[in-house]
């Protein structure tokens, strides 16, 4: 993943943490991870931008992904910096979730870093319809990936569990266009 990316390589897989979920107050991104179905990942702890100061953080959004907002004040890269980078690695490559709100964590982080540009962020569910896949190949891909025993709820981890489910559904379908 990097400048040598092309839009034709295969979707990425994005993941955000957050400050807390948006119906528990103002929610903002504190990392963002993106995974591709080889396996590559690359995340960013991302350090509060001044405009967020005052929105919603919870303890039970800490507790899920472990993360305080002393490391995010010290170890955190700033907005701009997290957005020019992400902006960069994604290299025109599309986008997939697992979750409608990692578009509005997406839109938060490039307003806050003054980038004008969003990226488009498709939900699973509509990889899923297009491959044109049976419930039952779906929890059979789900079980499949959940086997590997990967990591869960850091960005990274989570974004590569949901490229291996990518890889997985690509393959059960037996689609090829984006390799």
């Amino acid at each position: 993943m990097g400048s040598g990316t092309r839009s034709d390589a295969g979707p990425l897989a994005i993941d955000f943490e957050a400050s807390c979920l948006p119906w528990h107050g103002r929610s903002y991104p504190i990392e963002v991870g993106i995974a591709d179905e080889e396996g590559a990942a690359r995340s960013w702890l991302i350090r509060p931008a001044p405009d967020w100061e005052g929105w919603t953080w919870t303890e039970e959004a800490e507790a899920l992904h472990g993360l305080t907002r002393e490391r995010l004040r010290d170890e955190g890269q700033p907005v701009t910096l997290v957005a020019s980078q992400l902006s960069e690695a994604i290299g025109g490559r599309s986008l997939i979730a697992d979750s409608e709100l990692d578009s509005y964590w997406m839109r938060t982080l490039m307003a806050a870093a003054g980038f004008s540009q969003t990226f488009a962020i498709e939900h699973i569910v509509n990889l899923i319809g297009q491959l044109d896949l049976r419930d039952e190949d779906v929890r059979t891909c789900i079980e499949l990936v959940d086997r590997q025993a990967l990591p869960r709820h850091r960005a990274a981890a989570d974004a590569r569990w949901l490229a291996a489910l990518i890889g997985a559904l690509r393959r059960s379908a037996g689609d090829l266009r984006f390799l």
